[in-house]
């Protein structure tokens, strides 16, 4: 029977939040002896938002553009029972989302 593997998603509008998540579980992989593949950053997802400048209707149209970027980032790893339960334990920063994923 293969071993289980989990795959670790990670989505954040702050890089440097994600990256030190990501080190985390690079440390946790490293203590445990599991294998660890990643993380991969995936394409950055961009979102943007034209707003005119002025409030009203007058004058020449001038128009801002807000963006907001959304990082990702996919690792792999074997789930070995104790590299799972010091996942649950990570201190986790407001803004940086995980979602774990078991396969066979």
């Amino acid at each position: 029977m293969p071993a289980q593997k989990a795959r670790i998603s990670l989505t954040s509008t702050e890089s440097t939040k994600l990256e030190e998540v990501c080190t985390q579980i690079k440390m946790i992989a490293e203590k445990t002896g599991v294998a660890l593949r990643g993380p991969v950053p995936m394409p950055t997802k961009r979102l943007r938002v034209p707003c005119r400048k002025s409030p009203d209707g007058e004058g020449t149209e001038t128009i801002d553009h807000w963006e907001m970027r959304i990082h990702k980032r996919l690792i792999d790893l074997d789930a070995s029972d104790r590299a799972l339960r010091q996942l649950m334990r990570i201190q986790v920063p407001d803004g940086v989302h995980i979602e774990i994923v078991l396969k066979s």
